[in-house]
């Protein structure tokens, strides 16, 4: 059975909004996956890490100065000194009292209207590899959701990946490089068992796309600015494209 993740199953390229809408509302928060679904994205792309008390938190970075009005390391936090945070008067006023959202109110927020990528941050990875390892707490959130059919897993981190793919059933996963594809890495994807390679677009050919296409994977590459940008990636017959500005580049 396809997964209903598979661009195939929709008439274009999916939408992709990137961290929810970026342009035009603060970036992993509540507010900016809404305005997302509402500017008729099929999915979201979403940054996952770990708080001291190892809860999962949706923010980009390793610290708390760009996007909030705390101070230091996300790991240095517990959950309730995260929810506390002002995550959207950075932005604008009009998004004062938007907050760092845990991972489970966006998957409970997008269920029924638009897919999810989630990246795990390189950051978050433990080499020991606890029983609440990042990567465990994202599939069994996955899985408890029901959200199996609607969910990419990426990150730039290998090891991550490796972990979720040898687990039973796991959800499909992706790799996300900054990097053009040599053969070295196609064979990885192919062990891996991966559903998709993320690339940078700048770094993107056609060359690429088919060999990725050929051996049965998608592409889905980032991040796409501009209408220019979007009709040159368009021309490499990717399967979407990952976006700062979704109704832009709805058109396209």
């Amino acid at each position: 059975m396809p997964s209903a993740i598979d661009p195939k199953r929709c008439n274009r390229p999916l939408l992709i909004g990137h961290r929810g809408y970026p342009a035009r509302f603060p970036e992993n928060t509540l507010a900016g996956f809404e305005g997302a679904i509402r500017a008729g994205c099929d999915m979201v792309e979403l940054d996952v890490t770990l708080t001291r008390d190892r809860r999962l938190v949706v923010i980009h970075d390793d610290t708390l100065e760009r996007t909030t009005n705390g101070k230091g390391r996300v790991r240095a936090h517990t959950l309730a000194e995260i929810r506390r945070l002002d995550a959207g008067s950075w932005f604008d006023a009009r998004f004062a009292g938007q907050r760092v959202p845990e991972l489970w109110k966006v998957m409970a927020l997008t269920a029924g209207r638009c897919r999810v990528n989630i990246e795990i941050k390189t950051s978050a990875f433990d080499a020991h590899d606890p029983s609440d390892a990042v990567e465990r707490q994202v599939v069994r959130l996955v899985k408890t959701s029901g959200a199996m059919d609607r969910v990419i897993i990426s990150s730039f981190d290998r090891r991550i990946l490796e972990r979720i793919a040898a687990m039973d059933a796991p959800p499909p996963i992706a790799f996300i490089s900054d990097q053009p594809a040599d053969p070295n890495l196609l064979h990885q994807l192919l062990a891996l068992k991966a559903f998709s390679w993320h690339p940078k677009f700048t770094v993107l050919t056609r060359d690429q796309v088919d060999r990725m296409h050929a051996s049965g994977l998608k592409v889905f590459p980032w991040t796409i600015n501009t209408a220019e940008e979007a009709q040159k990636t368009l021309a490499l017959e990717v399967d979407g494209l990952i976006c700062n500005e979704l109704e832009l580049l709805q058109a396209h």
